[in-house]
């Protein structure tokens, strides 16, 4: 089981640095998508590469991302929340570059700026996560469908079939769960923006 703080307290009128915030829901997501890649290595799905598992993990941190701004869109003004999200999607770009490096020893590709590339994949995410709906703060079917056909395609053949089921109905229930006690530790529900 991942531990993850989940409960935040700060002292009467105090608010939360921004940076912090998104530095935290940043570096929740990123262990819960990493975490996600090891379940799926436990129960058989062939990663293989460390490529194929960081386009997994950018996967599903960018559809964590769009549900934080989904849980965050009735509890804050826009400006805030966009700012969040945005804080949260450029963190998210450090962390992936950082682990990227680590598995590369070091050496950053000439031809591909992994941030960049990354962030351009949240900003289509967040497009496309748009159409779908999200009711009582969960995902629709269709919204989980959509992540894991894009899961499905980076897979091997003979994972294909069964990855969607385990990304739909066993990996993402629990990480949606552990994100949105996040948020709510941060941004309760009927608090004052």
């Amino acid at each position: 089981m991942l531990r993850i703080k989940t409960t935040w307290f700060k002292k009467e009128g105090e608010q939360r640095d921004p940076a912090e915030v998104a530095t935290v829901l940043a570096s929740t997501i990123w262990r819960l998508s990493d975490r996600c890649i090891d379940n799926l290595s436990h129960a058989d799905y062939d990663i293989i590469t460390p490529q194929r598992g960081f386009r997994i993990i950018a996967e599903l941190a960018c559809f964590l991302l769009h549900y934080v701004d989904r849980l965050a869109f009735n509890r804050m003004e826009d400006e805030q929340r966009q700012d969040l999200v945005s804080a949260v999607g450029v963190r998210l770009a450090e962390i992936m570059e950082q682990n990227i490096l680590e598995f590369s020893d070091g050496q950053k590709d000439p031809d591909y700026d992994h941030q960049a590339g990354f962030i351009e994949l949240i900003n289509r995410r967040m497009v496309d996560y748009s159409e779908f709906v999200f009711p009582e703060e969960k995902a629709s079917f269709p919204a989980l469908r959509f992540l894991s056909l894009q899961i499905r395609e980076v897979m091997e053949r003979s994972d294909q079939t069964w990855i969607q089921d385990q990304v739909m109905d066993i990996e993402m229930p629990e990480m949606m769960g552990t994100v949105k006690k996040s948020v709510d530790g941060f941004y309760p529900v009927g608090a004052n923006p």
